[in-house]
């Protein structure tokens, strides 16, 4: 999941253009340029216009995270990975259910699309996920879905800041951690529930960190992409 180079502080920083329209993206994109390593491009903007749009981006050279959380019968989610593989994006998601994951490897075949299994989502914590009709603990959840994903030959999976070390006793370092629910220190979690700092994030073992709001909404959003990877480098340190 790299991108050809030893990875820079900036370029683990995925920001989320989570706004409605390509125009507010587009502008988005050029505010940040090389300050971030990927785009991702969720629900909201890939249902107006947003894979014409990711197409775009790719054909330009950027890094294109779809974060579009595939799950359906296995041919279903096949046929939709081999579309997804045409655009050129370099990351798709997919729930970790096996049968989503093992039919996304197989039609993915050779092409460069790297697959990432979503584990629990992170604006979920213990009493929805029990509300949700799940018995057990989400870490116990995370992890099982994280071996599930390495078995299938995943490249990575998204996960929580909570469940990161769990993960990394589980599988080593033979899949790519994404971790949502980063908030820059004092900021406001939001909706997101199992939450922690970048740089503390980066500490306990993820590769890589998704940020929408606190970039996206920020008076200067250049600035604050710039403030995270400082957050990055940092846990870098404290990781070696």
């Amino acid at each position: 999941m790299t991108v050809g180079k030893p990875l820079q502080p900036r370029d683990r920083l995925m920001v989320a253009l989570d706004v409605p329209t390509v125009a507010e993206a587009e502008a988005m994109v050029q505010t940040l340029g090389d300050s971030v390593g990927f785009f991702k491009i969720g629900l909201q903007l890939a249902f107006a216009g947003g894979l014409p749009f990711a197409a775009k981006l790719a054909k330009e050279g950027r890094n294109v995270f779809l974060d579009v959380k595939l799950l359906d019968i296995g041919n279903t989610v096949g046929k939709a990975v081999e579309s997804i593989a045409a655009l050129g994006v370099r990351l798709a998601t997919i729930h970790a259910y096996p049968q989503a994951m093992r039919a996304a490897v197989v039609a993915r075949a050779h092409s460069p699309l790297g697959l990432l299994g979503v584990t629990v989502l992170t604006s979920m914590d213990q009493n929805d996920f029990a509300a949700a009709g799940y018995s057990g603990n989400i870490t116990d959840r995370v992890v099982a879905r994280a071996i599930a994903a390495m078995e299938m030959g995943m490249d990575g999976v998204v996960a929580s800041p909570s469940e990161i070390g769990a993960i990394r006793k589980a599988v080593g370092r033979n899949l790519a951690i994404v971790t949502p629910g980063i908030r820059p220190k004092g900021s406001d979690v939001g909706d997101q529930k199992r939450v922690a700092t970048a740089e503390d994030a980066i500490a306990a073992g993820a590769d890589y960190l998704v940020v929408g709001r606190p970039i996206t909404a920020a008076a200067d959003p250049r600035a604050a992409a710039e403030a995270l990877a400082d957050e990055i480098a940092a846990g870098m340190e404290r990781r070696a």
